[in-house]
């Protein structure tokens, strides 16, 4: 963790750097205020970063570790699942809803609860329950 909050320490202090300049050449408020977000941004996960990475041991990748050492399981993830489709079809759906027609939307969001309950669901009945 300590070489990502390296990075997002960089980025804060660049930010940090750029922004006075960038107001003082174009004294533009909308792209000064992005600057100086993106710099508190970069600073809090610089700071969790680095503070978690003190209280963490140095993973693997830290210390110029090898492949092996993270071989593993690294969670369940469904091989013949529909649901993810379904579920992009039904946000479309919201999408063109909200471009078009409220009524529209309404079915949008009507289809991305099914979608979301039969994707959750997926296996707690059937051949796969447990």
């Amino acid at each position: 963790m300590k070489i990502e909050g390296v990075i997002f320490a960089i980025v804060a202090v660049f930010c940090a750097v750029v922004t006075p300049v960038y107001w003082f050449m174009s004294e533009d408020p909308t792209g000064t205020t992005a600057l100086v977000l993106t710099f508190g941004l970069g600073a809090m996960i610089a700071f969790y970063f680095l503070l978690l990475s003190r209280r963490m041991p140095p993973r693997p990748e830290d210390r110029d570790g090898e492949v092996e050492e993270m071989a593993g399981e690294y969670g369940f993830y469904s091989p013949h699942s529909w649901w993810p489709l379904a579920a992009a079809g039904a946000v479309s759906v919201v999408f063109i809803g909200l471009v078009f027609a409220w009524f529209i939307f309404i079915i949008g969001v009507a289809l991305a609860a099914m979608a979301t309950v039969g994707w959750v669901f997926e296996y707690y009945r059937g051949e796969y329950a447990h």
